[in-house]
């Protein structure tokens, strides 16, 4: 699963062929979660409400990019990078 971006230890991930809906798998500090490109919560937990915020953060600066990585990945196709939060 490639690793598309990195910020303050959370790790965000997309899988390739993934199903529906779009959705980013983040962690951090050990604890996953699932998140659709509105910054809804899916699956899991971060156990933070600060990474939790900074990933609502990210995803409402990214959500462009995040659409145009999904397409790639369900064309099994290489993901761009996308840049953290500073």
């Amino acid at each position: 699963m490639p690793e598309i971006s990195r910020f303050f230890g959370i790790i965000i991930r997309m899988f390739f062929e993934d199903h529906a809906p779009p959705h980013i798998h983040t962690e951090y500090s050990g604890n996953k979660a699932i998140f659709d490109f509105y910054g809804n919560v899916i699956k899991g937990d971060l156990q933070s409400r600060t990474a939790t915020r900074l990933v609502r953060d990210w995803i409402d600066l990214n959500t462009q990019s995040l659409e145009e990585n999904w397409n790639l990945a369900q064309a099994n196709q290489r993901l761009n990078a996308i840049e953290p939060l500073r």
